[in-house]
């Protein structure tokens, strides 16, 4: 019988509350065993029988934490990460992985040097779009796919006094959400040949960019990421099309409204879409036919079972560091294409 895996959650603000702290709660094997934050109010709140800790200092010389996750603003991560591997901690990092690539690779050394886990939270893997969208193009239903659109659109126009609003490097939507969009990509579709970046700050007092376009280029294939936060009507969430056909899903994945409203991942209806996809198919003949296709079930659970079992049995991370590695790469490199205003190529 494998021992409990004792975790420590560095930071309590909406991802740490909202995610990663249910989320650890919800695996069998782990334990949700202390919460460094400035607001022990808040933690004790929501996880009573919780210990807080003052500071990340304090939590991570816990000798009983198997498990660091953390959660803080984006560049504190790579300190942080650093200070936890050192002191023999296996780390969780919440996207983006570091600010700056050089950082990243950094961390990933320094996790081999001290026989650690190094894992980054992308787990939009595990949305139930997304699960069923990578389904479909491994089976080849569409065909050779030539066009790839994902969006990310949501309607928040009044700027709000947090950090990742306010201007400060690693803040903004491109931070924020380009490393979901930039994974799922990556995953689905391999490392491209180029990539352009368009970044703005469109709402009325945005210290931060809120609206972003990607293009990325494989050959003849042209794969759109875009996000924005003043999008009262949102696009498809995806639209991809193929020689053989084209696919659209509407809406987002329901996990994050979920756990927002205070439920938990269990029961039937955990991770289920209520969006179908819109497949346009063409047979021998190339008559088209229209169809629609329940969505897989969506479990972000998978993720800290992951990291559970590469733990306790050796199985693969669920994010190793060095795929989060080349998401901060691709980060990094669309900052030089937006303010170079050109294409540029990937390194290979």
């Amino acid at each position: 019988m494998n021992a409990l895996l004792n975790v420590g959650l560095l930071g309590y603000g909406y991802a740490s509350a909202t995610f990663h702290a249910p989320l650890v709660d919800a695996v069998p094997g782990l334990r949700l065993a202390a919460i460094a934050s400035s607001r022990p109010g808040d933690v004790l709140a929501d996880w009573p029988d919780v210990s807080v800790c003052a500071s990340a200092a304090e939590l991570i010389a816990r000798p009983d934490i198997d498990l660091v996750v953390i959660a803080t603003p984006n560049d504190t991560h790579a300190p942080l990460a650093a200070q936890a591997l050192a002191a023999g901690k296996h780390v969780v990092v919440d996207k983006p992985f570091t600010l700056q690539v050089s950082e990243a690779r950094d961390l990933v050394a320094l996790a081999e040097q001290h026989q650690r886990l190094l894992s980054v939270f992308h787990n939009r893997r595990w949305d139930a779009d997304f699960l069923s969208l990578q389904a479909v193009l491994q089976r080849g239903e569409l065909g050779r796919i030539t066009h790839f659109e994902s969006h990310f659109d949501r309607y928040r126009p009044v700027v709000r006094q947090r950090w990742r609003e306010s201007g400060q490097p690693g803040s903004g939507l491109w931070y924020d959400l380009g490393p979901h969009l930039l994974d799922q990509a990556l995953q689905l579709l391999g490392t491209p040949e180029t990539l352009s970046l368009d970044v703005a700050s469109q709402r009325d007092g945005s210290l931060a960019d809120d609206w972003f376009h990607a293009v990325l280029r494989y050959g003849p294939m042209r794969v759109v990421l875009h996000a924005s936060a003043l999008t009262a009507r949102v696009s498809p969430r995806f639209v991809v099309h193929g020689t053989a056909g084209s696919l659209v899903k509407w809406g987002l994945d329901t996990q994050e409204d979920a756990l927002k409203a205070g439920l938990r991942p269990s029961g039937e209806d955990w991770g289920i879409d209520p969006q179908p996809l819109h497949l346009t198919l063409s047979d021998d003949q190339q008559t088209l036919a229209e169809s629609q296709r329940t969505c897989e079930r969506g479990d972000y659970t998978r993720y800290y079972a992951g990291v559970r079992d590469a733990l306790w049995q050796g199985a693969p991370n669920p994010v190793p560091a060095h795929e989060a590695v080349q998401v901060m790469a691709l980060i990094e490199l669309g900052l030089a294409s937006a303010r170079q205003g050109r294409v540029l190529p990937v390194a290979g």
